[in-house]
């Protein structure tokens, strides 16, 4: 059912400074794109086959700027690429696990992605992603 790890996601307050930071240590920037839906602008950066994904709010309701203002700047998410992302849901709910999204919703780079809340996974927040 798992591929790997897709991604990890870091909160960041200015893309734009967070992207030259990692390129100065030697990332290359693929992608960069703003999710809607989700209120936030996302850049990618290849680490062979996962990637880094660099988060930062479009709006001050965010889950983005909600992370920043209670946590700070850092690790916000870690990503795991499933086959089937309805099938790793149902798995996960049956398992008694706490889910954000009972459905997958659109996120970065247009794929499924669906999230599992961190009281339910000892303090990580869990993302799936098909495709």
């Amino acid at each position: 059912m798992f591929k790997k790890i897709d991604h990890i996601g870091i909160a960041v307050s200015n893309l734009d400074e967070a992207m030259e930071l990692y390129k100065k240590l030697g990332f290359e920037v693929k992608e960069v794109e703003e999710v809607a839906e989700q209120k936030v602008k996302v850049a990618m950066l290849p680490v062979g086959e996962s990637k880094i994904e660099l988060l930062e709010a479009t709006s001050e309701d965010s889950a983005i700027a909600k992370f920043i203002e209670k946590r700070g700047e850092g690790i916000h998410h870690i990503a795991i690429n499933v086959e089937d992302i309805e099938k790793a849901l149902e798995n996960a709910k049956n398992e008694g696990l706490k889910l954000i999204d009972e459905k997958p919703r659109v996120g970065a780079g247009g794929k499924k992605v669906a999230f599992v809340h961190p009281k339910s996974t000892k303090g990580v927040l869990l993302e799936f992603v098909e495709g």
